[in-house]
């Protein structure tokens, strides 16, 4: 069987609730605690306050920490159903499912990454970079909720790459 190019999923499970993981994703206090080093959502023309969920049709605007203010991302959220359920479009990159399933002591993350172009450049720059930056993201989701340490490169963001 060849290679679905086109997409990939992977998962990780957390000591923590569902809601608690959700709102990780959903909030901008939430995402930027692990993810990002901004996160602007947006309701129309209005900016979202940093506590409050994202629903289907917002759209955001993000930095990474690592990079500098020209290395964006922007996009619409596609579904938000405040409890197990959320996906975006991912720029170029496709679109992302995150759904998360109650195992009792813990909670399973399933990230899900369609709609990946597969010409041979993006294969490597969205299928193999997105899949080590999703494996990387969520380990450091991970290392939070368990009390551990943000691995993420933190720092004078506008020269990290120089």
């Amino acid at each position: 069987m060849a290679k679905d190019w086109s997409r990939f999923s992977q998962s990780i499970r957390i000591k923590a609730t569902t809601q608690q993981l959700y709102d990780k994703w959903t909030t901008r206090d939430g995402i930027e605690s692990w993810f990002l080093r901004m996160a602007v959502f947006m309701r129309g023309k209005e900016v979202l306050p940093n506590n409050e969920p994202v629903q289907a049709g917002d759209t955001y605007h993000w930095r990474w920490h690592g990079y500098p203010d020209t290395v964006e991302e922007f996009g619409e959220i596609l579904e938000a159903n405040g409890k197990d359920r959320f996906s975006f479009v991912f720029g170029k990159a496709g679109t992302v499912m995150v759904t998360f399933e109650d195992m009792g002591s813990d909670t399973k993350m399933i990230i899900t990454q369609t709609n990946i172009p597969t010409d041979d450049d993006n294969k490597f720059n969205y299928h193999v970079g997105c899949s080590s930056g999703w494996t990387f993201y969520r380990c450091n989701l991970k290392s939070i909720m368990h009390g551990g340490v943000d691995i993420r490169n933190i720092g004078n963001d506008a020269d990290m790459n120089d």
